[in-house]
């Protein structure tokens, strides 16, 4: 299935893992399944909150492997293909279209910080390799470092490059971004809660931690949105964004899995160093889960 002009909501997909720690693919199956009854739009898979950068290059394959398996062509499987090693970003950029991706997903070079100029040819040198479309992902909380605009303006002419996934919660710097938006070139919140404001500015979408908890209503707001009921997407992001704010209470995806773990759909733990939310944070996120009608 083709990902281009995809709008709506993309799930960020939680990775569940058995008690020992192997990946558990029965669950992520239902989980999958679930998504997709839900008209989640596309899913994403080794991103964030995937827990991604614990896991092996055999698990990444296996998990992209059963993932296409699953959806099968039902919506765009989009995949993480994102590294600080140019090289091994390639290598698995390449691996992924040929498993039969939709869409890979690039994250800026963290640590490294790379200049401008590198920056755009780590970027570039994945999108040539291919050719399926390649998102960007802009999230310097996690890389340390933020996209530049001129590198963004440079990458926005690639025939391969069809959007980014802005997640700074920076508006202003969103904002500049948006005004690259067009037919060949996407912008898409990586920010939960400011799904609407960035859909004002002309966002395709989200791509979304909390879709993993409340898939139909993380669709129906993008949905109302773009369809003109844009009274009802607001009313809705506010009704939600306390829950929204708790999936953060702690690094991502910690909370979510722990709220997925609260609703009964045995996602199992994190991998070190990722560990269990305090006490006290669990406590509030519960609360917000049975204010929305969800335990």
């Amino acid at each position: 299935m083709k990902f281009e002009n995809i709008t709506g909501s993309i799930v960020a997909m939680i990775t569940p893992y058995h008690a020992g720690g192997s990946v558990n693919f029965e669950v992520l199956t239902q989980l999958l399944e679930r998504q997709i009854q839900a008209g989640t739009d596309a899913i994403l898979t080794l991103g964030t909150t995937g827990e991604y950068a614990t896991m092996t290059h055999e698990e990444d394959a296996t998990v992209v492997a059963h993932t296409l398996k699953v959806v099968n062509g039902r919506v765009p499987v989009i995949v993480g293909s994102g590294s600080n090693s140019t090289a091994t970003q390639l290598e698995k950029s390449v691996e992924y279209q040929d498993m039969g991706a939709d869409a890979l997903l690039l994250i800026a070079p963290y640590y490294n910080k790379a200049n401008p100029e590198g920056m755009y040819r780590h970027f570039a040198s994945a999108a040539d390799a291919v050719h399926i479309p390649c998102l960007l992902y802009n999230v310097p909380g996690r890389t340390g470092c933020s996209i530049p605009l001129s590198v963004v303006e440079r990458l926005a002419k690639h025939p391969n490059i069809c959007g980014i996934k802005e997640a700074s919660g920076d508006m202003s710097y969103a904002m500049k971004i948006a005004r690259l938006t067009g037919p060949d070139f996407a912008l898409w919140s990586g920010n939960d809660d400011i799904t609407v404001p960035l859909l004002s500015v002309g966002a395709s979408g989200v791509i979304s931690v909390y879709a993993n908890v409340m898939p139909a209503m993380c669709h129906q707001i993008v949905a109302d949105y773009l369809g003109g009921e844009r009274a009802r997407a607001a009313e809705n992001q506010l009704k939600y964004l306390e829950l929204i704010n708790d999936l953060f209470l702690e690094v991502n995806p910690i909370p979510v899995k722990t709220a997925m773990n609260m609703m009964g759909l045995n996602v199992g733990p994190l991998r070190l160093p990722l560990c269990e939310m305090s006490a006290e944070h669990a406590a509030k996120l519960r609360r917000s889960l049975e204010e929305a009608g969800l335990l």
